[in-house]
């Protein structure tokens, strides 16, 4: 009896996080509104219908929800249903998960843009997630326009509006001054007697051509981010994309969350092609089945594929290179990892794939399909439009 009375205190006493959760419901164009409880100790989860005032699905073990996923703007699944995190459900998990979590842009300047894959591995080691992210034209002139006037203003300018630039949207257990201490100072040059191991020390070359940026304030967080990923009208400036003699890559979400991204990026490169776009999306449930529809009915993995799709962040990339079309499709290898680690075990689904629906990368399939991969998956918004294949 003491025993089950320990239990039971134990079991009363055990963690719950809360969130409020928003679901776009396809059937009745409705945006339906839940609770979600998370329960660590066993992985579980547990859902109530806020609308309704009524248990909606029973606390259930669930093995595809981890702590680390929980976080406000996030998109997890829940047995197909993909949820939008909108806020904490109760003060608790608000302090026990939100207190040091901060927001922050770090900006990846032209000279280095094709270090991306390393950048984000530097990244991922230190425990923070990428949330958004985008090659884009940085439109310094308005970014940095408080420096105007200064003496290297207009250096800076023309530095920044030399090339692409990568933007992206850290989120962490204090973000900005985990990033900002990855870059190091801002002079290269003392970086390298100071910080040897910071990317700033790595690839560095002066105060301008300083691999990046960091904000360094929660409002000059706040500011910078919304400049490069608005929330209201707009999509703020646009992907790099040129719709021109390239294909179509799809980091897979298992990969991004398994922090593979900075790897891939890295064999892409190595392999002799060029990233000439990249944008971090969200698919939904809809359109990842018009992506997969050919195969609906055809292989009996479509209805994982759909879900694997669209159950987190995705990392679309616009491909150039030599016939792209096939020659990164034969780069990517075999759609079963297990075949293609016996066969090709030098290409992308050897190296970072699990399984058939959890493979690393969607590639395009056909060369007339190409552009209007690129198209809709970095325009993250036309996806449902197209029907293509894996």
């Amino acid at each position: 009896r003491k025993f089950i009375l320990i239990y039971l205190f134990i079991y009363f006493q055990e963690d719950r996080f809360a969130f409020l959760t928003e679901w776009y419901d396809p059937t009745s164009a409705l945006l339906r509104r839940y609770q979600l409880f998370y329960y660590p100790r066993d992985g579980s989860v547990e859902m109530f219908d806020v609308k309704n005032q009524r248990i909606f699905l029973r606390r259930t073990k669930y093995n595809d929800m981890h702590q680390e996923d929980l976080f406000i703007g996030n998109r997890v699944n829940v047995f197909s249903r993909q949820l939008h995190l909108i806020d904490y459900g109760d003060q608790y998990t608000a302090n026990k998960l939100g207190s040091k979590k901060e927001r922050t842009l770090a900006l990846i300047k032209p000279d280095v843009v094709t270090k991306i894959g390393d950048i984000l591995e530097l990244i991922y080691s230190s425990n923070l997630i990428v949330t958004k992210a985008k090659m884009t034209k940085s439109q310094a002139a308005d970014f940095y326009t408080e420096h105007q006037g200064k003496p290297f203003f207009n250096n800076l300018v023309q530095f920044m509006s030399s090339g692409p630039v990568v933007a992206m949207e850290l989120m962490g257990d204090e973000a900005m001054s985990i990033w900002r201490g990855l870059l190091g100072t801002s002079d290269p040059a003392v970086a390298r007697r100071e910080a040897p191991q910071s990317v700033r020390a790595q690839f560095g070359t002066d105060g301008i051509k300083n691999v990046g940026h960091g904000s360094d304030s929660p409002a000059a967080a706040a500011r910078e981010t919304e400049f490069f990923f608005p929330s209201t009208i707009g999509h703020g400036p646009s992907n790099t994309a040129a719709f021109t003699d390239c294909t179509c890559c799809i980091i897979k979400p298992h990969a991004i969350s398994e922090g593979l991204a900075g790897k891939i990026l890295n064999s892409i490169s190595a392999g002799g092609f060029e990233i000439s776009a990249l944008q971090m999306f969200n698919m939904d449930r809809v359109n990842a089945e018009e992506f997969y529809e050919v195969y609906n009915g055809i292989v009996t993995e479509y209805p994982n594929m759909v879900t694997e799709l669209c159950s987190g962040p995705c990392m679309a990339l616009e491909i150039h290179g030599t016939d792209a079309p096939k020659t990164f499709r034969e780069f990517c290898g075999p759609a079963d990892p297990e075949i293609a680690r016996h066969l090709r075990p030098t290409t992308l689904r050897a190296l970072y794939g699990k399984d058939k629906v959890k493979n690393a990368v969607h590639c395009t399939d056909l060369p007339e399909d190409s552009v209007l991969e690129v198209g809709g998956a970095c325009a993250c918004c036309a996806l449902h439009t197209l029907k293509r294949h894996p």
